[in-house]
């Protein structure tokens, strides 16, 4: 029904029908104009690193997102929530070292194996 209704819409006109339908490309890819020959390309500069120790012990440096303003400062540790300091920052877990009577174990046994089925997926042949 749906093709039935775009070929009444298409203009009737010498050609075959795929002349007449609009086709969808990519935009092309702009190319940066060289000035002059041989000019060189500019690099690219990364941050500046702060290496001043003290400097780095009282301020969060990077995390700030405006440019003029200064660095934002850190706070003592009554200020922070207490789950702050009890976040596991260390390697993953097994899933032989999880109880399997929690949801965390269920959920970490369900993206192991999507994982696993993602990889057989690419592996197959169609």
């Amino acid at each position: 029904m749906a093709l039935a209704g775009l070929l009444r819409a298409v203009p009737c006109g010498p050609g075959p029908l795929w002349t007449r339908l609009a086709l969808r490309t990519y935009a092309k890819k702009v190319v940066p104009k060289a000035k002059g020959k041989g000019g060189s390309k500019e690099e690219l500069k990364g941050p500046e690193i702060c290496k001043d120790a003290a400097l780095l012990t009282t301020h969060s440096m990077g995390t700030n997102i405006y440019k003029e303003s200064p660095e934002v400062a850190l706070k003592p540790d009554s200020e922070y929530p207490e789950w702050l300091f009890q976040v596991d920052l260390g390697p993953p877990k097994k899933l032989e070292d999880l109880d399997p009577d929690t949801i965390s174990y269920w959920r970490f046994l369900r993206r192991v194996n999507t994982k696993r089925q993602y990889r057989l997926r690419k592996v197959q042949p169609f």
